[in-house]
């Protein structure tokens, strides 16, 4: 089905339905079935494009960790698809509605959120000094409206997609190794690994890292050596990174969304990904090639009971809440993998057009994760792309150049910021001073300490606002509430309510109801849906509603905030007072919901007798 963009001309109309009656829509290749391919597929699909896919491997195999997903990037995946946005919001977990940030590696104890600017623990070691600074991704995002920061699985999203794209225009087993452009007749020839060939208008290197693409346009080959990658512009980092994902029952599971552990060289960061699980990665400066786990990426086995007793001991000495989560984890979840990406000015400066051909994502500017924008910048380069070509009235070359002088500012500064970070945290932070230990004493804990109201006041919020600066605003602000008048009403019809506590008061909920984790963590981050179609978790009336069955679904049910302030009386509510009125009122009933009834949900591993617990540390 083809879709036509709003604002189109006649003209414009009429060539897309002509073309594709009679099989003249321009043609479009695209080297790379990952994120960004698969999203300029759907972009490109939705613009009348005829789209064929080559993905080098055989299958879209269920490989690769969960994806961050930046307000940035999920309005822009909004304007791209309504439909394809909406699948995501359903598999969810919002990490920008609760605390990020950073904490302190060495003195954490028992996953506290104590308060940022609290003074009194350069002279009281009886003060928590658990969190040196917090990111404002929540009030950033408000500042742009837009969807809230979370995350997704990589194969879920990839699914999604990949649904969208005409299944007879994906080539699997098609390896792009070389292309030529056709000065004469226009278009480009794509020739692949297994000899065969193909022609058409546009080819989209969106092949990775490694791309064979960007290695011809840049060089003219590609032999597969260290030199010849170093040459086309992918440095090693000077990092490793450990990855591996565990079920934790953990303290400060509703309060806290991602957080990054600092310490003397190194740094650790663990991050909330849905139905109980965290992924946790731990940063390393080591020779490339250093292996003590596979990555399942390149098809290699992952880890043994050895890499969990290394990385502990890479953090001897370092807060016990990384050790809990370090022996909480299954060895053969954890992956390694070198860290690479390209210098900035390169972004910058190196073309990402050769004739027809052009390049997007991490073809043509991998980034260091830190910032959690690589995904993200591929969607907006998808977006940009699609948007550059369906406005081109068959001038590709203009329609290239549009685009590449559009994303390089931008890419370029984020592929920084992105090796800044690291750069920073590794060489110039460590563990901030205090009177009351030998903790923190060198010269770059003095500076972490001097930074840290900057950072908090001025350096993160600044940050933040420029990476969620960039949305397609008319398209998600007027449409997005056009959407969400429209379907106000149904869902007042189709959805039973009860009444729950606010959000605050959802965090400082009892032990009693712990063990309904996975449940009430959906309960907790119901989403709100405000007439500007954006993703609201602050709701602007007393109470959040959510039914008793809804309850038990995942995800739970996306309101419009108008709702959220009626009275509805339906069957099963429960009515919770005020927030002066007794907690263990909602504890007993929110419990009492779930007495009689099977749950569908997935429950928490028991913890071993050798496994610490939270508790105990």
């Amino acid at each position: 089905m083809i879709s036509l963009k709003e604002g189109r001309s006649e003209v414009q109309v009429l060539l897309l339905v002509l073309g594709a009656v009679f099989g003249l829509s321009p043609k479009v290749g695209i080297a790379g079935g990952g994120v960004g391919g698969l999203t300029a597929a759907v972009a490109l699909q939705k613009r009348g494009f005829e789209v064929s896919v080559y993905e080098k491997t055989g299958k879209f195999a269920r490989f690769g960790g969960p994806i961050q997903l930046a307000s940035n990037a999920l309005s822009t995946l909004k304007a791209i698809d309504e439909e394809v946005f909406e699948e995501v919001m359903a598999q969810f977990t919002f990490t920008g509605t609760r605390r990020c940030g950073i904490k302190d590696g060495l003195r954490s104890r028992g996953f506290k959120t104590s308060g940022v600017f609290e003074t009194s623990y350069f002279w009281d070691e009886e003060t928590p000094h658990d969190w040196y600074v917090t990111f404002p991704l929540k009030e950033c995002a408000d500042a742009f409206e837009l969807p809230y920061t979370g995350v997704v699985d990589r194969p879920v999203l990839q699914q999604i997609l990949l649904k969208r794209v005409v299944e007879a225009n994906v080539f699997q087993n098609k390896t792009v190794t070389s292309y030529r452009n056709d000065a004469g007749n226009g278009g480009v020839e794509v020739c692949f690994a297994d000899g065969s060939r193909d022609r058409c208008d546009v080819l989209i290197g969106a092949d990775g890292i490694w791309s064979g693409v960007r290695a011809q346009m840049y060089y003219g080959s590609d032999d597969g050596s260290a030199e010849a990658k170093k040459k086309r512009g992918c440095d090693y980092s000077g990092y490793t990174v450990f990855a591996g994902e565990a079920v934790l029952d953990l303290p400060d599971y509703y309060q806290v969304g991602y957080n990054v552990y600092l310490g003397p060289r190194r740094y650790f960061v663990k991050s909330d990904v849905g139905d109980g699980r965290v992924q946790w990665y731990a940063f390393c400066g080591m020779e490339p090639g250093t292996k003590f786990a596979g990555n399942a990426w390149e098809g290699e086995e992952t880890g043994s009971s050895d890499v969990v007793d290394y990385i502990l001991s890479l953090h001897e000495g370092w807060t016990p809440e990384i050790e809990f989560i370090l022996r909480n984890t299954d060895p053969s979840t954890v992956e390694q993998r070198d860290l690479y990406d390209r210098n900035p000015l390169g972004v910058l400066f190196r073309p990402w057009v050769d004739g027809s051909v052009v390049l997007l994502g991490d073809a043509v500017h991998p980034m260091m994760p830190n910032l959690g924008q690589g995904g993200c910048q591929a969607i907006e380069d998808a977006y940009e792309l699609a948007v550059a070509l369906g406005n081109s009235d068959g001038d590709i070359a203009t329609a290239l150049g549009a685009y590449q002088s559009k994303r390089k500012p931008r890419a370029a500064a984020v592929t920084f910021l992105s090796r800044l970070a690291s750069d920073l945290i590794i060489h110039a932070f460590d563990t901030p001073w205090s009177w009351v230990d030998d903790k923190g004493t060198s010269w770059q804990s003095y500076l972490t300490t001097v930074w840290k109201p900057l950072l908090q006041l001025v350096i993160f919020p600044a940050q933040f606002l420029f990476l969620y600066s960039y949305s397609p605003t008319e398209i998600w602000v007027e449409v997005g509430r056009s959407i969400g008048a429209a379907r106000g009403t149904r869902r007042q019809q189709d959805l039973g309510f009860a009444k729950v506590a606010d959000p605050d008061l959802l965090r400082s909920v009892h032990q009693d109801i712990r063990r309904l984790e996975i449940a009430m963590r959906d309960a907790t981050r119901v989403h709100v849906r405000d007439g500007g179609g954006h993703v609201n978790q602050n709701v602007r009336g007393k109470f959040l509603v959510v039914s008793r069955e809804n309850l038990l679904k995942r995800p739970p049910p996306k309101l419009h905030h108008e709702q959220s302030r009626r009275e509805v009386d339906q069957p099963n509510d429960v009515r919770v007072p005020e927030r002066r009125q007794r907690l263990g009122f909602f504890a007993s009933a929110a419990m009492a919901l779930y007495r009689d009834k099977p749950r569908s949900v997935q429950r928490l591993e028991p913890h071993s007798p050798e496994r610490p617990r939270p508790e105990d540390l």
